[in-house]
């Protein structure tokens, strides 16, 4: 029980913990996921209070998403220092800094600094994943480890389902009236229509900053406990002994371009999908629904993969359904029109819902001492939400918004290769060891 446990506590991985350390870090994914998913909604409120094209409107998610890359070794370090818990309470309060900065860009109305915040968010949440992920993954046996990161990933999709309507009722409200009249305003009306809607976001925003800062004190005082990574059992100790780099384990480094691949697609069907369906003719007063939808359906994967696995089906063989479903759903989207193809894009949520819990452990197993170090790696790859939204947006100026989704196929093809033979490349010495 957990009442039994100190904070000093440093618990072996596998080691049980009980609910109350579950709940804390379900109560940082449900944070991470709202966070997260407002940029499904600031990607088309931005690209008309700012004046962007649609390259520049995708610098939202490049802005975001790049600070993982940036900052997740830091950020490695920064818990190697620390620890987990002090490690999270750091990075909700970096977070709340991110946020805080967007009332002066928002008074402002200067995109920069938009990115600036997004930026600074996005390290915050690079240092809360570094911590959050593992400690998910190891909390408990790792057959089971996609269940409880899928437990998570409802907590995580359940605030991205809510983000995007209560962000976007404030700030996409009655927004197709002020596009379809803008062209008809002067420059200084224009500017101050333009400087009113770009100021939606200090209410909400300002309310992010307070939660976020009563839940960084609230962890730092909490019981979570530590979790020790550097400790091994024997069979993995005996696996690893002559590993000096984690450059020696190429299914951690497969697992990290499949995660990269994988983030790109997820942040893409989520992001675009408002902006694709104003494309397909569909009022953003509808459209602003539509991210939610997607999260709706990665809920229902959560779902069944919390039901199935391990007991019915292997971590590995969801991953591959995964990813033959999200090809087809991606040719779908390709291939018909209007709310038929909207349709297709949400329902790459059912497709990638299975996917982080999945490629995680596969990618994490047998690392032993390092996993800390693994776990960087990993959150690197969540730059992949950061360049791929941002080719395709460069895709959609050069040949329409359908047409970029071409991006997805390829991913989705890497991710079956993974979730089939990739995850076992350079294993077969373990496995003897066992």
């Amino acid at each position: 029980m957990l009442d039994d446990v100190k904070t000093s506590t440093a618990m072996k991985p596998g080691s049980k913990a009980g609910m109350p350390p579950i709940a804390i870090i379900g109560m940082l994914f449900f944070v991470f996921g709202f966070i997260t998913w407002l940029n499904s909604v600031l990607i088309p409120y931005l690209k008309i209070a700012c004046e962007l094209n649609n390259f520049e409107s995708y610098l939202v998610a490049f802005s975001f998403y790049i600070a993982y890359l940036v900052m997740a070794i830091p950020a490695g370090l920064v818990l190697k220092k620390v620890g987990f818990k002090k490690g999270m309470s750091l990075g909700l309060g970096v977070i709340s800094i991110g946020a805080l900065i967007f009332i002066p860009a928002a008074l402002t109305r200067t995109y920069t600094l938009f990115l600036f915040g997004l930026f600074v968010q996005g390290t915050g949440l690079a240092l809360l994943q570094t911590a959050s992920n593992p400690y998910v993954t190891i909390l408990g046996p790792i057959e089971s480890a996609a269940k409880r990161i899928s437990i998570m990933g409802i907590c995580n999709k359940v605030a991205g389902a809510i983000a995007p309507i209560a962000i976007g009722a404030i700030a996409l409200n009655n927004v197709d009236g002020l596009v379809a009249n803008l062209s008809k305003m002067s420059e200084s009306q224009k500017a101050t229509e333009l400087t009113a809607l770009a100021s939606r976001v200090i209410m909400p925003y300002s309310v992010i900053v307070v939660v976020l800062v009563v839940l960084a004190v609230l962890v730092y005082f909490s019981t979570l406990p530590e979790i020790d990574t550097d400790q091994e059992d024997d069979i993995v100790a005996a696996a690893n002994k002559d590993k000096s780099s984690i450059f020696q384990f190429p299914h951690l480094l497969l697992g990290v371009l499949t995660l990269f691949l994988y983030v790109g697609v997820e942040v893409l069907a989520g992001d675009s999908i408002i902006s694709y369906g104003a494309s397909q003719h569909i009022p953003l007063s509808t459209a602003k629904f539509f991210t939610t939808c997607t999260l709706i359906a990665m809920i229902v994967g959560y779902i069944i993969g919390i039901t199935c696995i391990p007991k019915y089906i292997s971590q590995h063989k969801a991953l591959k359904i995964c990813a033959i479903i999200g090809f087809i759903f991606s040719i779908g989207a390709i291939l018909t029109h209007g709310y038929v193809s909207v349709l297709c894009i949400a329902l790459l949520g059912l497709a990638n819902s299975i996917m982080w819990p999945a490629i995680w452990p596969l990618a994490l197993s047998g690392l032993g001492r390092f996993t800390k170090v693994g776990s960087s790696l990993m959150i690197m790859a969540i730059a992949g939400g950061a360049l791929i939204p941002l080719l395709y947006g460069s895709l959609v100026d050069k040949f329409g918004n359908q047409e970029a989704y071409w991006i997805l196929v390829p991913c989705y093809l890497m991710i079956f290769y993974y979730a089939s033979y990739g995850h076992l490349v350079g294993k077969k010495r373990l496995a003897t060891a066992v």
